[in-house]
């Protein structure tokens, strides 16, 4: 495996962005499968790999990770602030295939997860940008964006930068509950992963989630076990993860 560090500019944040690459050494023939995968909040770009055994399980599976900077910016375009949503779901994909070359350009190789705040903005990339990422993941997502401010010690302030009016987050573009259900019908909508554990403070907005997208027919696996909002627990799962992206079409074989 080689791991890249990569400093390049973002037109859509109008500044140097960091991401951190993990590439197998064998070109597949397809190009390689390729899982972009997203920090929580406090984090950045390097929490994957301080934090779990990332690289050796993608050089077991022979997949490229992609593991850029977010921020606090809750992957979203920030109502006062930069546009996050369009530089990680837009115009990093771009960047990421002309600088890689040996990365598959098809939907269907073409993955996306992150845990707490980085499982919101993976649902959220996966459901509005369907023609990009074919799949999704969350590990302990913060989901629930509307009931974040009431609930949170961070200051009040903060989340209108990022999100707006809290009365406004219901039915906005950054409500992924409302972008599921817009998605419904779509040909393109995503296949997803959640896990949560029982013990974690966002347990009750994953179980509200879960329910909302089985109800609307979406291919969703959900699981729980004991555990709290941990990084031994998302380690722990990420194998699993990788290996139900892998299963995507092996189905229709």
């Amino acid at each position: 495996m080689a791991l890249l560090h990569i400093d390049s500019f973002s037109t859509t944040l109008n500044t140097e962005m960091e991401l951190d690459v993990i590439l197998p050494e064998t070109r597949a023939q397809n190009g390689w499968k390729t899982l972009y995968l997203l920090h929580g909040m406090g984090d950045d770009h390097t929490a994957w790999q301080r934090r779990t055994s990332v690289e050796r399980y993608a050089l077991e599976r022979g997949i490229a990770v992609i593991m850029p900077e977010g921020h606090m910016g809750w992957y979203t375009d920030m109502a006062l602030g930069l546009k996050y949503y369009s530089y990680i779901a837009v115009e990093l994909p771009k960047i990421a295939r002309q600088m890689l070359p040996g990365l598959s350009l098809r939907r269907e190789d073409t993955w996306i997860a992150g845990n707490s705040m980085g499982g919101y903005g993976a649902f959220k990339c996966a459901l509005t940008a369907p023609e990009t990422f074919s799949q999704a993941a969350s590990l302990s997502g913060a989901l629930d964006v509307a009931a974040l401010p009431a609930s949170s010690p961070v200051n009040a302030r903060y989340w209108r930068d990022v999100f707006g009016p809290t009365e406004d987050i219901n039915g906005s573009a950054n409500d992924i509950f409302a972008q599921a259900s817009s998605m419904r019908a779509s040909a393109l909508r995503p296949r997803m992963y959640m896990w949560c554990g029982t013990e974690d403070f966002l347990y009750g907005a994953n179980l509200r989630y879960r329910d909302h997208i089985r109800a609307l027919g979406y291919s969703l696996t959900y699981e729980e076990s004991p555990g709290d909002h941990q990084w031994k627990h998302w380690d722990a799962k990420l194998p699993h993860i990788l290996d139900w992206f892998m299963e995507y079409g092996k189905e229709d074989e």
